[in-house]
C-alpha cells in the first residue's frame, strides 16, 4: 500500500487515523519481519496502542525532557518528514514492556478500541492536554500529529506500506 505523506494536512491525519491505519495493520503477522529495530509485529501493536492510551490519558507517564526544551523538539510534528528509522523513544530505553496480550489479533483488536477511543476523545474534549513522553503535555491536534507520524513510521517498519516519493 502506498499512501502520500501529510502531517500537515488534517483530512490526511483524520483519514490514517480511522481507517488506513487499521486497515494496514491487517497484512501483519506474528511473523511479520520488521525491516529494521528490535520490535516483534506484536509489541509493536501493543506499542501503538500504549501511546493511544497516553493520548487519552487512561495510560500517566513522565515527560523527562526538560520544559526549555520541548517547544523546539515539538516542532518535529510539523515537519512534514516520516519519523527516521533509528528514532528511539527514551522512555523504552530500557527496553519494551512485557506483553500484555496473548496474540496479535487480541493485541490489533484492542488497539482498533483506543484508536477511537481517541478519536471520540478529540471530538468531546479537544482541549485536554495529556502528558507525551518526549514533548510534555499536548492537545488533540498534536496528538493526532504524533499518531500520524508515529502510526505511518511502524507501518513502513514492517513493510505495509511503501514509503513515500520525494526528495
Amino acid at each position: 500500500m502506498r499512501l502520500p505523506f501529510d502531517v500537515n494536512d488534517a483530512g490526511a491525519r483524520e483519514a490514517f487515523l480511522c481507517h488506513e491505519l487499521l486497515a494496514g495493520l491487517d497484512g501483519l503477522t506474528e511473523a511479520s519481519p520488521p525491516r529494521w529495530g528490535r520490535m516483534t509485529a506484536h509489541q509493536m501493536v501493543e506499542h501503538l496502542l500504549w501511546a493511544f492510551e497516553c493520548s487519552t490519558g487512561r495510560v500517566k507517564v513522565e515527560c523527562p525532557t526538560p520544559a526549555a526544551e520541548r517547544e523546539r523538539l515539538k516542532r518535529f510534528l510539523y515537519h512534514n518528514r516520516p519519523t527516521p528509522h533509528d528514532f528511539m523513544n527514551p522512555a523504552l530505553a530500557a527496553g519494551l514492556p512485557r506483553r500484555r496480550f496473548t496474540d496479535l489479533d487480541a493485541a490489533r483488536l484492542a488497539l482498533g478500541a483506543e484508536v477511537a477511543r481517541f478519536v471520540d476523545h478529540v471530538a468531546d474534549a479537544a482541549e485536554a492536554l495529556h502528558v507525551h513522553p518526549i514533548f510534555g503535555p499536548l492537545g488533540a491536534e498534536d496528538w493526532a500529529r504524533s499518531h500520524y507520524k508515529h502510526g505511518y513510521h511502524h507501518l513502513l517498519q514492517f513493510g505495509l506500506l511503501e514509503a513515500p516519493e520525494g526528495p
